[in-house]
């Protein structure tokens, strides 16, 4: 059965660990090595790392970066950047991860999920859905590239053809929110669990624990996604890795 799962998201920028804010000003934060080993003391549920230069760059996986991260994982592990066969797709499972985050590559080739799903299980695909709510009509536009590209994809349509396919899961990322510690964007959490009754997971904006047991408890079976909740402290924005104590946890989930 599915659970509530508490998820730090790194991201990887020129092989460091980095913090945007919209999507912008990657700011260095550390060595994703070291940063893994500090989540596995902390025993994370899970853990998402993306490389936000991959698909920027036309370039695919970094397959030493993640044999190494796999080395090191002591929690379930979700890579993403650069995925765009299925080759791609059974190499990093073997090394290691257990699951591809895909975005470009979902909305440029639709039928790449399927063939992936079928060469590794469809259980370890995982979509990722960056999006900007629209200035003036309302709802939301999925961007891909880093926030670079807008797409012409309508969201409601694109989530229809993932609940068709039935991916593992589906992680909605708001580049409003992104790296801004405001708190998740709600409405547009709202908008999406109506839309798919797929495992599905929010990421952008966590200001505070009581901002990740919130999301929870409205949608119960949910993954509250974070990046700079986990690697700052303060105003100031001190570098300092952290992850709830279990009682914490106990608190949130």
């Amino acid at each position: 059965m599915l659970r509530s799962r508490i998820i730090p998201c790194l991201l990887v920028h020129r092989r460091g660990l980095v913090k945007t804010i919209k999507f912008k000003d990657p700011k260095y934060v550390g060595d994703p090595i070291n940063a893994v080993k500090i989540f596995n003391e902390k025993e994370v549920d899970e853990l998402i790392v993306l490389d936000i230069d991959a698909t920027a760059e036309n370039r695919g996986p970094d397959f030493e970066l993640i044999k190494n991260l796999a080395a090191e994982c002591r929690m379930p592990f979700c890579y993403g950047g650069g995925i765009t066969t299925v080759d791609q797709a059974k190499t990093i499972i073997n090394l290691g991860a257990e699951k591809l985050a895909i975005s470009a590559a979902a909305v440029r080739n639709f039928s790449l999920l399927s063939e992936i799903g079928q060469a590794v299980g469809m259980q370890s695909v995982i979509v990722v859905i960056d999006v900007k709510k629209k200035s003036l009509l309302g709802g939301y536009d999925i961007y891909i590239r880093n926030g670079k590209e807008k797409t012409e994809l309508k969201l409601r349509q694109f989530l229809d053809d993932l609940n068709r396919i039935g991916v593992g899961e589906i992680v909605i990322n708001s580049i409003d929110r992104d790296g801004t510690m405001s708190g998740y964007d709600y409405e547009l959490a709202d908008m999406v669990r109506t839309l798919t009754d797929m495992p599905i997971t929010i990421m952008g904006g966590a200001c505070d624990f009581d901002d990740m047991k919130k999301m929870i408890e409205r949608y119960k079976i949910i993954g509250a996604a974070a990046g700079s909740l986990f690697v700052f402290k303060g105003k100031y924005r001190a570098v300092l890795i952290s992850y709830p104590s279990k009682q914490e946890k106990l608190n949130i989930i």
